[in-house]
């Protein structure tokens, strides 16, 4: 073994303590970066394979009714390789057990028993008979909530007449990987079911025996889908054609797409962060060991090694510590994107979600964690390859030993000389103060980013569901229907409150850009659903004009003032213009808003409506339940407190676990980076506070000035640790700003409570360990001539 290597191993074998600490800052970094981009392929793969083998229709179409021979024209448009039409429709089922009505969209299977396109895949039981009408698949998701299987019996209320259908098998597809039952923002396996059933009987029940209401179609590899779609809107316009959709809008796909963004997000934006906080440390602890051997270095220069020996020596104990640290990352990353991937597919659901860590992701931590060890030892090696010998056997040029500040001003005689010697310390050093500081400051940074998401969720479902939708349960109509319909709604049992909701779906284009988004028409000032604004504040809506969210007019670089084109997808499909009167800030989706009388003169009707939001009397609950499960007219009722209960059983636990790992791996980091700046401090300053001792200083007054030293530099670097999280936690917010939700940047005092904690006690626990080690000080050997 060489020389400089065995030298090596004994400067890592005597700061093994600081270098186990920066490898656990690496390995985490390295473990989210793993942790995330293992668990994005991994449902990438899975969702490909899945629609690969399942055949997912590239373009998707709705209309009223079009007969069964349209197939034929469809199919004869350049570009499509496959049709498939079926009958899909809502309906209200009456569960056993449950008061509440429940909803049901069920899709037509073909005689045949298997489609062409948007295959199911049979987890359990059979397929349906054709001839038996009453035989059904439902999706397992509801299976599972309802603990569902084949033999049970569900009863199913279709154009107002109780049916019985009996389950013989459960299933999954894949335009339904993740769903969300109309109007609601999150799923409910319990109260929505997907249900695949006979096309024969469906199609009899709700007259449409020979023709269709729903078209998928696949195209061939080199087809155009805007050019298809181009063709296919007017061909089916006649039959009630609302507009064709490609695959990237279809809702389960665009939620999904959604979720991958925001995992990349967070596999960029904590291990940058993390990494960043290594690298510092590895420069740190490098500068200290260079600092405390420039006569080693030195006489090793005059033995005939070079500048390159001498700086890949010192790059080598950078690059052990990061492979150590590489290593832990690639072990626990992968350790934990497996009960990640596990997390997941309780949320979407897949025929089998095989977890993977590819060869992509491990060399790319690889390069990430050695680019980031050496950012960090790159100035130190420079300084070590730079000390000319001559210069290197010198001591260091002393310190500027004139009267501090404090000392000037004459406080010196209301300070003990222990705390005389840390003032002068840390006022002499202002340069190694800061850094230090800024170490600390950093970790106190990271457990506010680690943990600011729980303020955050907080904060949304307070918004959501106290201040916005103060509603108890939402009333959906299957057709706009007259206004008094809310009459009727208001003599049901338990009625305390209705509010009318018109609602319609449009197509939003501003010059080249367009989403296709629902309108929602209240009340100028609503007091059930209201639209609030930043300053949570209900807004009142305009007498004309459109009120959007920040992001839709972000996707369609529109503000107020400007003319927003309007596609309405319903009868005669008007197009019409509105201007955009008011800009809000919601968390969830795209939104649009109109007054409600705005949105009839815009549509040219009367006064219809889509459905109302209720508050209702708990006690007589159940019989509105049984009232309102016998209007045919209803399509679905929505509950806020299930859509409150939903939104902590996915949204929010999926976000809370994430956060849980990066609180986790905070405190380790926050352990590493005081711990480490405690050990830096004692090597510096061993030889100074042996000669304190031998002086006559007691252990308690030597041990006093080093951990005052700490506990100064620690008080520093707690406000500027609580400004650079806020700053970190604004960058990842930015980050995860998706079409699907949005997370607001709010900070809570406890979360700036906890990480001050957090970093008091690792400040206590590393203060411990550094006064253990000032008592065992070898005096003789500390104090030993260097040269």
């Amino acid at each position: 073994m060489r020389c400089l290597d065995r030298k090596l191993l004994r400067d890592l074998w005597s700061m093994k303590g600081q270098a186990l600490a920066i490898a656990f800052v690496v390995g985490a970094g390295l473990a989210t970066f793993v942790l995330s981009l293992s668990t994005l392929e991994s449902l990438q793969h899975t969702r490909a394979r899945f629609y690969d083998r399942y055949r997912f229709a590239d373009v998707f179409a709705s209309v009223k009714r079009a007969p069964q021979q349209i197939r034929e024209r469809v199919a004869a448009i350049p570009g499509v390789a496959e049709v498939e039409t079926r009958v899909v429709v809502d309906v209200t089922l009456d569960l056993v057990g449950m008061s509440e009505p429940a909803k049901g969209h069920v899709v037509s299977l073909p005689p045949s028993g298997r489609p062409q396109l948007n295959q199911v895949h049979l987890r359990r039981g059979r397929m349906p008979d054709a001839t038996r009408e009453n035989e059904i698949l439902i999706s397992e998701a509801f299976a599972d909530a309802h603990r569902y299987g084949p033999g049970t019996e569900i009863t199913a209320i279709i154009n107002g007449r109780h049916r019985v259908l009996h389950v013989v098998g459960v299933a999954l597809a894949p335009e339904f990987i993740y769903v969300i039952p109309p109007g609601d923002v999150f799923p409910d396996d319990l109260r929505y079911a997907l249900i695949w059933m006979g096309e024969e009987g469906l199609a009899a029940a709700f007259d449409m025996k020979g023709g269709c209401n729903d078209i998928a179609l696949r195209l061939t590899p080199t087809a155009s889908v805007d050019a298809v779609i181009d063709q296919l809107d007017p061909l089916l316009r006649p039959y009630g054609g609302i507009g064709a959709i490609p695959r990237a809008q279809q809702f389960s796909h665009w939620y999904l797409e959604g979720e991958f963004e925001q995992l990349r997000g967070m596999g960029t934006m904590m291990p940058i962060i993390f990494l960043g906080v290594a690298a510092f440390l590895l420069n740190m602890v490098l500068m200290r060991l260079i600092g405390t051997q420039r006569e080693q270095i030195a006489l090793i220069k005059s033995f005939g090694y070079g500048n390159r020996e001498i700086g890949a020596h010192f790059l080598k104990f950078a690059l052990v510590i990061v492979s150590v640290g590489t290593v832990l990352g690639l072990i626990f990353g992968a350790w934990l994107g497996h009960g990640m991937a596990q997390m997941y597919a309780m949320f979407f659901r897949f025929p089998e979600l095989e977890f993977f860590v590819s060869l992509r992701v491990i060399v790319w931590s690889c390069v990430v964690g050695f680019a980031a060890g050496g950012v960090g030892a790159w100035s130190a090696v420079r300084r070590a390859t730079s000390l000319p010998p001559a210069e290197a056997m010198r001591p260091e040029a002393p310190e500027n030993y004139k009267p501090t500040l404090v000392e000037r001003m004459g406080l010196q005689r209301f300070m003990s000389q222990p705390v005389r010697m840390v003032v002068r310390y840390v006022e002499r050093r202002p340069l190694k103060t800061f850094a230090a500081s800024l170490g600390i400051g950093l970790s106190v940074a990271i457990l506010i980013v680690g943990t600011f998401m729980i303020d955050a969720i907080d904060y949304v479902m307070d918004v959501q569901f106290n201040i916005a939708q103060r509603e108890h349960m939402m009333v959906t109509f299957a057709e706009p229907t007259s206004s008094r319909a809310l009459t009727e709604l208001h003599q049901l049992p338990g009625v305390r409150q209705v509010e009318p909701l018109r609602a319609v779906a449009v197509d939003m284009w501003h010059e080249q850009r367009h989403r296709r988004v629902g309108i929602q028409g209240l009340l100028p000032s609503p007091d059930l659903h209201r639209v609030i604004n930043r300053e949570l504040e209900a807004v009142t809506l305009p007498a004309e004009g459109l009120v959007i969210n920040r992001k839709l007019a972000e996707i369609l670089a529109v503000g107020i003032g400007d003319a927003i084109r309007l596609e309405v997808l319903e009868g005669s499909q008007p197009v019409r213009e509105a201007r955009v009167t008011a800009l809000i800030d919601d968390h969830f989706g795209l939104s649009a808003f109109m007054h409600i009388d705005a949105l009839h003169r815009l549509l040219r009707e009367d006064d219809a409506v889509s459905g109302a939001f209720l508050t209702i009397d708990s006690d007589q609950s159940e019989a509105l339940f049984r009232a309102v499960k016998d209007r045919p007219r209803v399509a679905g009722v929505t509950l806020t407190l299930a859509a409150y209960e939903s939104f902590k059983d996915t949204l929010a636990e999926n976000l809370l676990r994430m956060t849980s790992v990066n609180v986790i791996f905070a405190c380790i980091i926050a352990f590493g980076v005081v711990y480490n700046s405690a050990r830096i401090a004692l090597a510096e300053r061993s030889r100074e506070l042996a000669t304190m001792r031998v002086l006559g200083l007691t252990r308690a007054e030597i041990s006093g000035i080093l951990l005052g030293e700490l506990a100064v530099v620690t008080a520093i670097a707690i406000p500027l640790g609580w400004w650079l999280g806020g700053a970190l936690a604004g960058g990842l917010i930015a980050g995860l700003d998706t079409e699907v939700y949005r997370i607001p940047l709010i900070i809570e005092p406890r979360t700036y409570l906890f990480a001050t904690v957090v970093v008091v006690v690792a400040a206590c626990f590393s203060g411990l360990v550094v006064r253990r080690r000032v008592d065992h000080l070898d005096l003789l050997a500390v104090l030993k001539t260097r040269e």
